[in-house]
This record gives structure tokens, C-alpha cells and sequence, in this order.
């Protein structure tokens, strides 16, 4: 891979990770049409994630500061109590129910890592999985936004709940997580639609999906750093180094645009961009 492929690459993920498009999916198309061959690794792929992962801790760091704080405040308070009807509830203040229903929404992915890590791996390299999934992704965007119209009663509604989403929904959310490891498969997509199905409001999905993400690639990203990738990695130094700034800058400057325009925006727009994205790598490929 030559140094402009990764600045380019870089972009391209940055400009795409906060978009229900699939900067996966757009990462396999780039190369594609630069002829960059990775295949055999995914370490470019993994530190580009990891770039606009650490974009998104810089422009939500008011927000992950206040939930540390107050997760650690928290766990002091921790205890469970019986509830009206005589069951067990758990009783803590705010900030240590969103790190919690975060924590419960990556269990999926963390399982899909753990067992499965060679097989999501082997479909990396093929555009036509893309392509695939890219369709998959559009239909569950047209989906979501029919299922979340305004006046229609949603079947798992969210009202009442702390934070605007409950345990079983944020673990549904990880489960369109886990799926969307298929590359094409938007993650922001997945998350938000899943989200919007189950009855999370469009505002609460907006900053919960950028949020539960953070953790599980800081984790394969150090898992990468410790276990020996970057030195067997096919991609030089230089190129890895130039996509993550590459990535982190544009992602830096994307982001608060991307969220704001997904709050409002309807998912529709973007599954129509992803059929025509889709019919051009079945066209072309």
C-alpha cells in the first residue's frame, strides 16, 4: 500500500464511520479501487477504526468524562432492592445505568470476537460480500424507518425507562452490533435501526451507537499492538500512520455534522445510497 492509498483509505473511513453506510464496506470498495491488495491482514482496517474511535472520544470527551466520573461515584451506592411488585431492582444513580446497558450491549460482539474471529476475517477481501450486505443494510434502514414513524406504537417502547433505553434493548442494539462485523453491513446502521425497532428514540440510538463502539475496538486494537500484528502486518509503518491521521482528522471533522444529520435525517435517504452503491459493485465488480 503506498502512502496517498492510506491518506485516501483514511478518508474514506473517516468521512463513512459516522454515516449508516458502512465504512467497512467503503474500505473494501476503496481498495478495490485502488488495487491495494490486504487481505492477508486486517491491522490497516482495525487502526483506521481506532482513529475514528479516538475522533469520537474527542468530541463526546464532556459526555465519557461525566460517565466516569459518575460511574465511580456510583459503584459507592450500588446495592438492589425489592420493588413495589417483589422483585429485585438495581438501584444506582444515572451515569452507572448507561455504563452498564453499554457494558450489556457489547456482550454480543464480545462473543462474536472471541469464537469467531477467523470467520468474520475470511469475509474481508470479496466485494460481492459487500455488495450483499450493503443490500441487507438498506432494507433494514428502509425497515427501521417505517417502523419508527411518527404515530405508530412500537412493539418494545422505551418510555419510561432511565436514559431512554432499557437492559433488553441496549442488548438487542449489541446484537445488531455483532452482525454488522460483515463487512458492507453498516454498524451505525445496524445499531440505530435496531434501536428505532425496538423503541429507543432517534436522539438517545444518536450518541448511545457512537458510544457503545468505543471499547470494543480500543480492545482489538491493543489486542493487535500486543499480540505481535503490527510487525507481521503487510502494510508499512509510514502507510498504517498516515491513514490513522488520516482518519482521526477527517473523522474529527465529520463528526458532529454526521450525528447531527442522522438525528434528522431520514434513514430512507441513506438505504437508497446504499442500493446504488450495491448495484454498482454488482455491475462493475
Amino acid at each position: 500500500m503506498e502512502w496517498f492509498e492510506a491518506v485516501l483509505l483514511g478518508l474514506v473511513q473517516g468521512l463513512t464511520e459516522f454515516l449508516p453506510v458502512s465504512s467497512s464496506g467503503h474500505l473494501e470498495i476503496g481498495k478495490a479501487v485502488l488495487g491495494v491488495e490486504t487481505t492477508d491482514d486486517l491491522l490497516f482496517t482495525t487502526m483506521v477504526h481506532a482513529a475514528t474511535v479516538l475522533s469520537t472520544i474527542v468530541v463526546f470527551r464532556k459526555q465519557i468524562w461525566d460517565l466516569l466520573s459518575g460511574l465511580f461515584s456510583g459503584l459507592k451506592g450500588l446495592r438492589i432492592e425489592k420493588n413495589a411488585s417483589g422483585g429485585r431492582v438495581l438501584v444506582c444513580n444515572d451515569q452507572t445505568d448507561y455504563v452498564f446497558k453499554i457494558i450489556v450491549s457489547m456482550i454480543p460482539v464480545f462473543v462474536v470476537g472471541v469464537f469467531f474471529k477467523d470467520q468474520v476475517e475470511g469475509l474481508f477481501g470479496s466485494i460481492r460480500v459487500v455488495g450483499v450486505a450493503l443490500v441487507m443494510t438498506a432494507v433494514l434502514l428502509f425497515f427501521s424507518d417505517f417502523a419508527s414513524r411518527p404515530g405508530r406504537k412500537s412493539i418494545f417502547p422505551a418510555a419510561g425507562y432511565r436514559n431512554g433505553i432499557s437492559y433488553w434493548q441496549a442488548f438487542a442494539v449489541g446484537l445488531g452490533q455483532a452482525f454488522a462485523v460483515i463487512p458492507g453491513l453498516s454498524r451505525s446502521g445496524t445499531t440505530i435501526s435496531t434501536g428505532l425497532i425496538c423503541g429507543v428514540k432517534r436522539e438517545v440510538m444518536a450518541q448511545f451507537s457512537f458510544l457503545m463502539v468505543l471499547v470494543p475496538i480500543l480492545g482489538e486494537t491493543f489486542l493487535e499492538l500486543v499480540g505481535g500484528e503490527f510487525g507481521a502486518s503487510s502494510v508499512g509503518a509510514l502507510s498504517l500512520a498516515l491513514g490513522f491521521v488520516s482518519a482521526f482528522l477527517s473523522g474529527l471533522l465529520a463528526c458532529r455534522v454526521m450525528i447531527a444529520l442522522v438525528r434528522k435525517a431520514k434513514l430512507g435517504w441513506f438505504a437508497l445510497y446504499c442500493l446504488a452503491a450495491a448495484l454498482c459493485i454488482f455491475i462493475f465488480a
